[in-house]
């Protein structure tokens, strides 16, 4: 995507000349031949501008980023997307049980990354739930008595440099909630 930078510039130099023209003949000579001047230097302050911008926006992103290069007298603009967010998997959590009425609540401040707090969102309004009811579903899921936490040694496992989790001697375990 190409950015002609040009008219922003014109228009500058026509409100130059406009507010020149109440001054007089030799003003708007000195605004005409001063709009010429600063053309390079307005184009550079813009595209410096845009430039702070896109990395601005590159820095708000998770990956990938927002490139701005120079394109003979315009700008062109590069977006790198990142890769993409790995699907969700539908989660079906059952609805839990109300709490037995001599059952106190307790509330709990959960920080999470805002990526994560997305994807969270979408995996309960997929399960028809909402935030706090399909996070109360996980927890009584992996504390139950019928939850088993897998702990996994795989170092015995002959992989090569390229074992998917870490491909570090020693570091070859997998764990989780089943």
């Amino acid at each position: 995507m190409h950015m002609d930078i040009t008219p922003y510039v014109d228009s500058l130099r026509r409100d130059l000349l406009a507010a020149a023209d109440g001054a007089g003949p030799e003003a708007r000579e000195v605004a005409e031949r001063l709009g010429y001047a600063l053309d390079p230097a307005v184009r550079l302050a813009v595209m410096e501008a845009i430039s702070q911008a896109a990395a601005e926006i590159t820095a708000a992103m998770a990956s990938g980023g927002v490139d701005v290069r120079l394109a003979g007298r315009d700008l062109a603009f590069v977006v790198d997307a990142g890769p993409p967010e790995p699907a969700l998997v539908p989660v079906t959590v059952p609805v839990p049980a109300a709490p037995a009425e001599d059952e106190g609540l307790a509330r709990v401040s959960l920080r999470l990354p805002e990526s994560l707090k997305a994807r969270a969102d979408d995996a309960a309004a997929q399960a028809g739930q909402s935030l706090n009811t399909w996070l109360v579903g996980l927890i009584r899921g992996a504390t139950g008595e019928r939850a088993v936490q897998v702990d996994v040694d795989v170092t015995s496992i002959p992989f090569g440099g390229d074992f998917p989790f870490g491909g570090k001697p020693g570091n070859r375990r997998m764990t989780g909630w089943l």
